[in-house]
């Protein structure tokens, strides 16, 4: 049994050479004992995490805290000298302190856990020559599955069949261009593909938008590139901010300072042969007295202020110590798109041959927006041009948006969603469709023969619709 196969080593062999390395068939697939002996050897198509911890445990774990610990000991001695509002107060501030580091906590947590959400739980695959729906966790290097549109890909595929398939990548790669497919290996020597350039690998949690193929796995789980990410993902601790390392140190100097204090004052009066337990309350209460318990939620609250104002301005800050950080920020280097962008492509404006302009308002496939005219809704009988041109958008298109989702290109599910603005969600069905002529990217339109109403109906470039 071979080990995993990168995909940056899998794009530079032909498809029967992929084939012939990992043992199975492009018309059969595996059998049910390779599939058994593989999955004992590969694991689960599954990531690994940490056994989680009960909320209560992760609770009290933010009670580790050098100041926090400081706290609680001042408290508990509070409370032993019958200081009740010192000891009320400091355990106010605590629960402040330890309830906002818990949810920080939680949120980072949940943000892995939206990766996961990002993979299938079923895939069509072919064992033994029939085609089967199973768990993607199920799936084993060698295995053949199907892609179809609007096919979410469980595992990293070589292609071994590609017809038109495009598939977006934009979750994975930041690329907002779908990345259009081959079954061609890649040529690059020794040098070391990008993600982008393996024209012939379709990568976990990246969703097919248009066409169909075949692949043969080659990665699973925690072994694909997906994985990879998710791995490092998990492994990697936030480091701490300045103020965080700054308050951690404070902690420190004041358990020690304190711990001083009561030291001498024990000993001064051991030597002036006075009563041991008076000077140890004596300096017990100048160090609780020392101690800023105030602190912790001073700062706390301070931060929480500053997300404040930066939601006022459309910052959205997940955790409040990054506050601080951002104050010594002067260039931002981000990630456009999933970050500040959704990747969800909008028709803005609608131009006509004769010099007609039309305003679409609204973003992204929920529908919500108008068509907007000199200031005035677009209907269908007040600018018949600008609703030809809609109609025909979505007429000679095959994507769907179903509960705002997009199957298709998103060009055309941005003509769809026009459509949606304009009250005509279902247009295409008034219209039953004789013959399609699919788009390629050498000819670069597409043409569908429509009754009882049109004859052709083509989408494209002008120049080119010009020449029709």
């Amino acid at each position: 049994m071979m080990s995993f196969l990168s995909s940056d080593a899998a794009c530079r062999y032909t498809s029967q050479e992929i084939i012939k390395m990992l043992q199975t068939d492009s018309k059969l697939g595996l059998n049910d004992n390779e599939i058994q002996t593989r999955r004992k050897y590969y694991g689960d198509n599954d990531f690994e995490s940490d056994e989680e911890e009960p909320l209560w445990k992760k609770y009290l774990g933010q009670f580790k805290e050098p100041m926090i610990l400081l706290l609680l000991a001042s408290a508990f001695i509070s409370l032993v000298m019958r200081q009740y509002d010192d000891a009320l107060s400091i355990t106010i501030a605590i629960i402040i302190v330890v309830t906002v580091a818990f949810i920080q906590e939680n949120r980072a947590e949940k943000e892995i856990e939206a990766l996961k959400r990002l993979i299938p739980p079923k895939c069509v695959c072919i064992r033994e020559g029939r085609s089967h729906h199973i768990y993607a966790k199920d799936l084993v290097p060698g295995d053949l599955c199907i892609l179809e549109t609007g096919d979410r890909i469980p595992a990293d595929l070589r292609l071994t069949e590609a017809n038109e398939l495009s598939v977006d990548e934009s979750s994975f790669t930041g690329e907002t261009k779908p990345s259009i497919k081959t079954v061609d290996p890649i040529e690059f020597g020794s040098k070391q593909t990008s993600i982008s350039d393996r024209r012939n690998i379709t990568f976990m949690a990246t969703h097919v938008l248009s066409g169909n193929g075949r692949g043969i796995v080659i990665c699973t789980g925690e072994n694909s590139e997906f994985g990879k990410v998710f791995k490092m993902m998990q492994q990697q601790e936030a480091p701490k901010t300045p103020l965080q390392k700054s308050m951690d140190a404070l902690g420190k100097q004041l358990s020690f300072y304190s711990l001083s204090i009561i030291g001498f004052i024990v000993m001064v009066g051991w030597l002036q042969g006075r009563h041991l337990l008076e000077m140890f309350t004596i300096g017990v209460s100048l160090a609780v007295a020392a101690i800023p318990e105030g602190l912790p939620i001073v700062v706390t609250v301070t931060l929480a202020l500053g997300v404040q104002r930066m939601a006022k301005r459309e910052a959205i800050v997940k955790r409040l110590p990054i506050v601080e950080t951002l104050g010594c920020v002067t260039v931002i280097c981000s990630d456009k798109t999933g970050t500040l962008t959704k990747n969800e492509m909008t028709v803005t404006n609608i131009l006509t041959s004769d010099g007609e302009m039309a305003e679409v308002t609204g973003s992204g496939y929920n529908g919500e927006g108008d068509v907007l005219c000199n200031h005035e809704r677009v209907t269908y009988d007040s600018h018949p041009i600008i609703s030809k041109i809609i109609e025909v958008g979505a007429v000679c298109n095959n994507a769907e948006i179903i509960n705002s989702q997009l199957r298709g290109q998103p060009t055309e599910g941005a003509l769809i969603a026009v459509a949606m603005k304009m009250n005509l969600p279902h247009l295409r069905e008034q219209f039953h469709r004789e013959r399609e002529w699919p788009f390629s990217h050498e000819n670069k339109w597409m043409a569908v023969q429509c009754s009882p109403k049109y004859n052709l109906v083509c989408l494209s470039i002008h120049q080119l619709i010009q020449t029709f």
